[in-house]
């Protein structure tokens, strides 16, 4: 059965594009296309982007960009690079749509989907359609047309987000598939998480990935040393923990995180000096993925600090790209999630400042101590392990109602924030005035900046599906866009 010529509400479809090619004067934001020519009034012409990155701050909502900006100007002494690049008009900016194809609040899966294939996607599935015809996705659009393709990611390498520009699975959370089909496509570079799904003593089927993908000419590295000093032109493979990477805070006060696992940024300048050796230029897909892991648990110090080392990542791009011109550049995210924000406390609310410049002063992660606790915990026991972790020493009755949310004898109000998790970030927000509406995703519009060329065709309000179009034809691989897989 065919896909249908136009979405649920009537855009620009792939089909479309491949009969017409249309997409040379489009202007992304409205859904319509413009008469006028690329070569006529001085806009990028197809093929000029030779390579495109594209970064994902996964689940970040609005709160999520302005703290991690006031963190690095209050505490390290600069603006982040995102936020510096609007200071500075080097980025076209807007808003996105990201709604999927059966809600207004979309997963991430649906979310990269539709950056991936140019279709929206119902929630939980990867560039699968309604009538479960697998669409090509872009990443194999690209090492079609002899492109270099890498993703590299904090959470695990077949996660929704990665998956979304890479494989096809009616359930985003069939990792083990995800990972049979990496091998199968033999992508350029992978790196993240994810031993679980590669390693045969974890896998159902007992399969050995490491060792096929050794067999198929891969350099498989599973260290930060190893990483750092990879300096060949094989395929490579790095996969550093067994699930997600660790929470960016955790790392840094963890000896052996700190010596065995890269940062993101490290992952990206690693994977942009491999792909980059491919004349014909490179796709790579950059995620901050535990930042929306945060923003579920409510976690302040994990958010904050894991959007940092996706903006440290972004400088890595902003290296790589000084100086040339011949690489779109994408910063974005799929959703936003929680919406998590510093509130006004205090007379004039002089006091917000200082309340969230406690969180500077953080060793862990909720998710680092929370684990530890549950219903037998005593409350002395709780306070102990959260001013270890966070030098604040919440009071004996806000410890007790966390005590009774594991043994799920408290109820607030709002029923989903009287979990543990929600419940920690309640208590702690009576200290940091940092604060949470819910621990799941929203229909928030989100953040789109965009540099290199074709950036200039982003407009002030796109759809999630027109980023396809726009990756496709500036990279002018459109001979390779069949519309399934």
């Amino acid at each position: 059965m065919s896909q249908k010529k136009t979405s649920n509400n009537g855009s620009f479809s792939r089909r479309d594009f491949l009969k017409t090619g249309a997409l040379s004067g489009v202007a992304l934001g409205s859904g319509t296309l413009l008469g006028s020519c690329a070569s006529n009034n001085g806009q990028a012409r197809p093929g000029d982007a030779k390579n495109i990155i594209f970064m994902v701050s996964d689940g970040m909502s609005i709160g999520t960009l302005t703290a991690a900006d006031h963190m690095l100007r209050r505490h390290y002494g600069r603006p982040s690079h995102w936020i510096s690049l609007y200071e500075q008009k080097r980025a076209n900016r807007g808003l996105m749509d990201m709604a999927s194809a059966n809600s207004i609040v979309t997963g991430s899966a649906a979310a990269s989907s539709s950056w991936g294939s140019g279709h929206r996607i119902n929630n939980g599935r990867v560039n699968m359609t309604e009538e479960e015809q697998a669409l090509k996705p872009i990443l194999r659009i690209f090492q079609d047309a002899g492109k270099a393709t890498g993703l590299a990611t904090t959470t695990t390498i077949t996660h929704a987000t990665p998956a979304g520009f890479s494989a096809n699975v009616m359930q985003r959370g069939d990792q083990e598939t995800i990972a049979e089909q990496y091998l199968d496509r033999e992508y350029d570079v992978l790196l993240g998480g994810g031993n679980l799904f590669f390693d045969a003593a974890h896998r159902e089927d007992q399969r050995d990935l490491y060792g096929e993908f050794t067999q198929k000419g891969y350099k498989v590295v599973r260290k930060k040393n190893d990483l750092m000093q990879f300096e060949g032109n094989e395929k490579l493979l790095g996969i550093f923990y067994d699930g997600h990477v660790p929470y960016t805070l955790d790392h840094m006060n963890t000896e052996e995180y700190q010596r065995d696992i890269p940062t993101l940024a490290e992952m990206t300048e690693t994977a942009i000096k491999r792909l980059s050796r491919n004349p014909n230029g490179f796709i790579l897909q950059v995620e901050g993925g535990r930042v929306d892991h945060a923003a579920h648990g409510n976690d302040a110090a994990g958010l904050i600090f894991d959007q940092i080392a996706f903006d440290d990542a972004i400088g890595k791009v902003m290296e790589f790209i000084e100086n040339r011109d011949d690489t779109l550049v994408i910063i974005t995210t799929d959703h936003g999630n929680a919406n998590p924000g510093l509130n006004g406390v205090g007379s004039g609310y002089n006091a917000s400042g200082p309340r969230f410049d406690l969180l500077a002063e953080f060793r862990h992660t909720n998710n680092w101590f929370l684990p530890q606790l549950d219903e037998n915990s005593s409350v002395s026991r709780i306070r102990e392990l959260v001013e270890y972790a966070t030098k604040i020493e919440i009071r004996r009755d806000e410890a007790e109602v966390l005590r009774k949310a594991y043994a799920r004898e408290y109820e607030n109000l709002h029923r989903m924030m009287s979990r543990p998790w929600p419940v920690m970030g309640q208590i702690l927000a009576n200290y940091l005035a940092f604060n949470w509406v819910g621990t799941s995703h929203t229909a928030d519009y989100v953040e789109l900046a965009a540099m290199g060329p074709g950036s200039d065709r982003i407009g002030p309000f796109t759809r999630n599906t027109d980023l396809f179009y726009l990756m496709v034809e500036m990279a002018d691989v459109q001979a390779y866009t069949e519309e399934y897989a």
